[in-house]
């Protein structure tokens, strides 16, 4: 990489942590940073959970994988909004309900910390 190149990264990623210093600023607890003090409206938290499953390694992947095997496995994702609705009516409910912020944490509650330990693992 050149110096250019360098120089964009390292602005990228001070612009990206600035704005979130910028954005987080009134946050007093971590129920306001993971939960935007649960006031967020359905479609927030809808276009929270579809962005998460749209990761970098789906924008990266999904091209080399369409070049060496072809469009077939297009049909996966045409299934993700189904799911994420799925998802959303079914289980952010219960997180909401029982005031746990991730899925490791209910597998605890419901379980143990043993349990927890095991999926966090096997992810």
């Amino acid at each position: 990489m050149s110096t250019a190149d360098w120089a964009v990264l390292l602005l990228t990623l001070l612009s990206i942590v600035a704005y979130g210093i910028y954005k987080s600023r009134g946050i007093k607890n971590i129920d306001g940073y993971l939960l935007g003090n649960r006031s967020l409206p359905w479609y927030h938290v809808g276009l929270s959970v579809m962005a998460t499953q749209a990761s970098a390694i789906t924008f990266l992947s999904a091209p080399g994988l369409a070049y060496s095997s072809g469009m077939s496995f297009v049909q996966f994702y045409f299934g993700l909004p189904l799911a994420m609705i799925v998802l959303c009516i079914t289980f952010i409910p219960i997180f909401h309900r029982l005031k746990v912020f991730t899925a490791y944490e209910f597998l605890e509650k419901r379980f143990d910390v043993k349990t927890r330990g095991l999926t966090a693992l096997l992810f």
